[in-house]
């Protein structure tokens, strides 16, 4: 079984496989097929409606290796226009895969989809979900693994399995009546329950996973969920971190780690217990009342049922500020690409912007928005991805809105409008992402993995650059910013395309709490983006026009 796991990713993918085939001088093709439908489900003991994949919930998990190419074939069979997107997946030079209402138009009922990235020069653990409306909130979300090619050795011996754990908050309503709720100008309430793949409690007839005695197994834990940090832990067993989006970590052991709203990590677990059940616990966190859901995992040997005393979780912020600052990269390892990770020496790379963002919320016309340096984004009826590469972007939208500096924004007052911002192909910039809510917030980046170089308490101001991690910051896509707090990342804006950065709580996220990084290669070159795929949908303005021009070799 050692390399079972690396070997799926190149010889077969988890889910619904309608065909593979290798194709000479390129790297390995997979095809799903995705009927999504809606269906009756019952996590909570209430039957709702949900969106199935395949009849599936969770969806398929895609188990992948780097560099291979994914063609996903997808049929909306639902009521309403369906995107998906595949967080954390960079899609490099082509972000028309992206799956965003930002750069794809959606997919119409009865109709039917093929999207075509590759996961290029990457590896890690990642999850995609539905990035329309508020589907969300209801299904259509699966994992999605890419293993590191066997040529690139990991620094772990490989485990006996690998294991995909989502947890999440979860609601009873269905997504249109929690969108009924955000367009009526109110909030979402606190969540109904928490869910681990589906369930909310451990099954005794049916446990999630099973493990053999003193064997090592991969879990890859993604918080899917709509707006809750979680505490995740397994009774009785500390778990080894080796992975967070998309980087090999330290290799630090935990009790329990936070993972906040699309986030993942992944852990290596020994079997080296009682052979008996334990349970796995996800628990909320920073909010008023706690909700929790277990789930079984079942030693091959067991003797008898799980104890009823479960592990307790952590208790404030600054518990889990201070676990987010032992996360460190593996500067020793080898990644998806030849090179060891520590070649890249970002600390002494020269900052050329500084982006400041502060999360703001207040009253527009009665009803509640979120916003970004006060501008709350819209989507309009034709993705900006589209206008720009259509060259009709001053009929959609007007460039940054948003302002590298929120000193003078004020708190109180938000425009509602496209918020597109333009950015210097290839440049190095430094972002901050300031909150001064009482909440805690998390943000994820299309498109590229950013360095995560320092969170703090407090206003950000230039001089606490001094204390920034500019060694060994993990290279990830999402960050949190605790509450009064700040975080700041680092990133070449290197990746041609439009990328959504996004308030990953999604009511937030739906009314207005994001922004497209607007990244143009002034060479028009098939070096630094790929054409627009033939199959592309076209709607708003661009639906009737002629393609321009594609893109020279040059």
């Amino acid at each position: 079984m050692a390399q079972v796991t690396r070997l799926l990713g190149t010889a077969l993918l988890l889910g619904c496989l309608s065909a593979v085939a290798v194709v000479q001088a390129e790297d390995p093709y997979f095809f799903f097929t995705w009927n999504v439908s809606y269906g009756t489900i019952s996590p909570l003991g209430v039957p709702q409606q949900a969106i199935l994949i395949n009849n599936e919930f969770p969806g398929p998990n895609i188990n992948s290796t780097s560099n291979n190419n994914i063609v996903v074939n997808v049929f909306n069979n639902l009521d309403e226009p369906l995107l998906f997107t595949w967080n954390g997946v960079q899609n490099r030079k082509n972000s028309w895969q992206e799956g965003m209402p930002g750069t794809n138009c959606p997919i119409q009922p009865g109709t039917n989809f093929t999207y075509h990235f590759q996961v290029k020069d990457q590896i890690g653990s990642y999850f995609y979900f539905p990035s329309t409306a508020m589907h969300r909130a209801v299904g259509g979300f699966g994992g999605l693994r890419v293993n590191s090619r066997l040529l690139i050795p990991v620094p772990y011996l490989d485990p006996e399995d690998d294991y995909t754990v989502l947890i999440g908050d979860w609601y009873t309503q269905s997504h249109s009546a929690l969108r009924k709720v955000l367009d009526s100008g109110r909030i979402l309430g606190q969540p109904n329950g928490i869910l681990i793949n589906g369930k909310n409690k451990a099954d005794s007839e049916a446990p999630l996973f099973t493990m053999k005695p003193n064997k090592t197994y991969k879990y890859r834990i993604c918080n899917v969920g709509l707006k809750t940090s979680l505490n995740f832990r397994i009774q009785g067993h500390p778990m080894k971190l080796v992975e967070l989006e998309g980087s090999h970590t330290i290799q630090n052991v935990y009790e329990s780690l936070d993972v906040h709203v699309g986030q993942c990590y992944g852990v290596l677990v020994t079997a080296d217990q009682e052979p008996r059940d334990y349970v796995m616990v996800a628990s909320t966190r920073f909010t008023k009342y706690m909700l929790t859901g277990t789930g079984l995992i079942r030693y091959t040997n067991s003797k008898g049922p799980a104890s009823p005393e479960l592990p307790e979780a952590p208790v404030g912020w600054a518990w889990s500020l201070n676990q987010f600052r032992t996360f460190r990269w593996n500067l020793t390892a080898s990644a998806a690409r030849p090179n060891p990770q520590g070649s890249y020496h970002y600390g002494a790379i020269n900052i050329t912007r500084t982006i400041k963002l502060v999360n703001t919320v207040a009253t527009v016309d009665g009803k509640t928005r979120y916003a970004i340096n006060g501008i709350s984004h819209v989507d309009p009826p034709t993705p900006p991805k589209l206008a720009e590469y259509y060259n009709v972007a001053d009929k959609v939208f007007e460039y940054n809105l948003v302002k590298d500096e929120a000193a003078a924004v004020d708190p109180i007052k938000i425009t509602v409008a496209p918020s597109i911002v333009n950015t210097t192909f290839r440049n190095y910039v430094e972002i901050i992402l300031e909150n001064h809510e009482k909440g805690i917030q998390t943000w994820h980046l299309d498109g590229y993995s950013f360095f995560a170089v320092a969170v703090e308490a407090g206003r950000w101001t230039p001089e606490k650059r001094k204390n920034y991690n500019l060694l060994d910051a993990v290279s990830r896509s999402t960050i949190q910013v605790y509450p009064n707090s700040w975080a700041a990342i680092m990133l070449t804006f290197d990746n041609a395309g439009i990328w959504n950065l996004r308030s990953t709580m999604w009511e937030r996220f739906y009314l207005g709490q994001q922004l497209y990084f607007s990244v143009v290669s002034p060479a028009r070159s098939l070096r630094d983006e790929y054409n627009i795929p033939d199959n592309s949908l076209l709607c708003g303005i661009v639906k009737d026009l002629p393609k321009p021009p594609p893109y020279s070799a040059a």
